[in-house]
């Protein structure tokens, strides 16, 4: 049975030292009226209400607090990160706090928002500007974070596709409130896949509570994680268009494919069953649950993670111009 959070950390309200002590804690909330027809129980972690707006609050946490513990992160370090948003406003909230410099390397794709609160947090903004050889940016932003890190002083890159501090940040924070806030009891985990840190992180604490649980990735249509062949993609925050030094597929049981239009169809689906106003990758989540729901057993637990919010994606995915281009067919010639 589900308990509250009350129940399970049975803790006083007290006042946090700073904004970085309020990641994590996240609510787990039963997705009772979206999948209402089917005898599954589907249970959303909502990590779009970290205080940085997002999963990557608590990987951004994680991996500078440690840096900070060892010494490879010190009072001069100059933090270098290329990533499509999220992490980029977690990495410059964190920075701002413990008053270390960050250079973000972002890509047209970024949203207004997202590149807007980056800026406002302080950090340094580097735009790439030319697509890499897959059609999109992550290998042109890697080859500019490494041009930084030779010549900033005391340069430091956090790595998220290959920094081990990533999917232990899931498995000491996310997966282990799950772990409290089911009582232990997942059938299935189903989550977007793009540096796979947080699904493998989660998937190791879920599978010490329960060997056998299925842990099912969602990816976007044109990443190549899995093997498929590369395509453009819109949506930030899902897919890649390399293969992480992170990612452990026999730790995956399966991959659904989900493509933008698709996502944007279950933001939306989400947002007028449940209320909850989430970005793009939720959006591939909740498809992908309603393109297998009707084959698990009956009595069956899914967890998923909602990862960001979205207000981010008013200018895409909530945006009716943007949603008519992106469905409209190309034109061949």
């Amino acid at each position: 049975m589900i308990r509250s959070n009350l129940e399970v950390t049975g803790e006083r309200r007290t006042a946090s030292d700073s904004i970085v002590s309020c990641v994590g804690h996240t609510p787990l909330v039963k997705l009772s009226r979206l999948f209402a027809q089917h005898e599954v129980e589907v249970f959303a972690k909502l990590e779009l209400m970290n205080p940085g707006g997002s999963m990557k609050d608590r990987p951004a946490r994680y991996i500078i607090e440690q840096g900070l513990r060892d010494g490879t992160i010190h009072k001069d370090t100059h933090l270098i990160e290329s990533t499509s948003g999220n992490l980029g406003i977690a990495i410059s909230m964190i920075a701002r706090v413990y008053g270390l410099a960050f250079t973000c390397v972002v890509d047209p794709k970024i949203t207004k928002t997202n590149l807007t609160i980056i800026k406002q947090l302080g950090a340094n903004i580097e735009m790439v500007q030319e697509p890499d050889d897959q059609g999109g940016y992550l290998k042109t932003r890697i080859k500019r974070v490494k041009e930084l890190v030779a010549t900033i002083p005391n340069a430091y890159w956090i790595n998220q596709y290959a920094n081990e501090n990533n999917w232990k940040a899931y498995y000491h924070g996310t997966a282990s409130e799950i772990v409290e806030q089911t009582g232990g009891k997942v059938d299935y985990l189903v989550m977007a896949v793009s540096t796979t840190g947080s699904i493998l992180g989660t998937a190791r604490r879920l599978r010490e509570a329960n060997p056998n649980l299925k842990v099912i990735a969602v990816d976007a249509v044109g990443s190549v994680i899995f093997g498929a062949p590369p395509a453009p993609r819109e949506l930030p925050g899902i897919g890649s268009s390399r293969v992480p030094e992170l990612f452990r597929r026999e730790e995956i049981d399966d991959v659904i494919f989900v493509n933008d239009s698709e996502s944007v169809r279950g933001c939306r689906e989400l947002l007028a069953a449940e209320g909850i106003f989430a970005g793009g990758s939720s959006g591939s989540v909740i498809t992908a649950i309603q393109k297998i729901i009707a084959t698990l057993p009956a009595g069956s637990r899914v967890v998923t993670i909602l990862p960001d919010r979205g207000e981010r994606y008013l200018d895409s995915v909530y945006d009716e111009a943007w949603v008519e281009k992106l469905n409209k067919p190309a034109v061949t010639v």
